[in-house]
């Protein structure tokens, strides 16, 4: 069954931050404490989108700073690289 689940909830003041309560939501993603989590925001529409992550080991001689590096390059030439792959 793949339906989506609608739910409403108020913003409230977590310490100095603003913030929500979540737990049935990432129940319904199968996400436990200790879980990471992606998320995705689109100023431009008012979306938020959360999905569970998933953990993955790098490969042998693949180091994090890497990784780190490649993510930032990715995220920098987003636009560019969109328009290539459509080549």
């Amino acid at each position: 069954m793949n339906r989506v689940v609608e739910m409403e909830r108020k913003v409230t003041r977590i310490g100095n931050s603003l913030g929500l309560t979540l737990t049935e939501a990432l129940k319904q993603i199968g996400a436990e404490q200790g879980d990471l989590v992606s998320i995705e925001v689109s100023p431009a529409t008012g979306e938020i989108k959360i999905r569970k992550s998933t953990k993955v080991s790098l490969p042998e001689g693949i180091s994090a700073d890497f990784m780190d590096t490649l993510s930032e390059v990715m995220e920098q030439y987003d636009k560019t690289l969109h328009g290539l792959k459509d080549r």
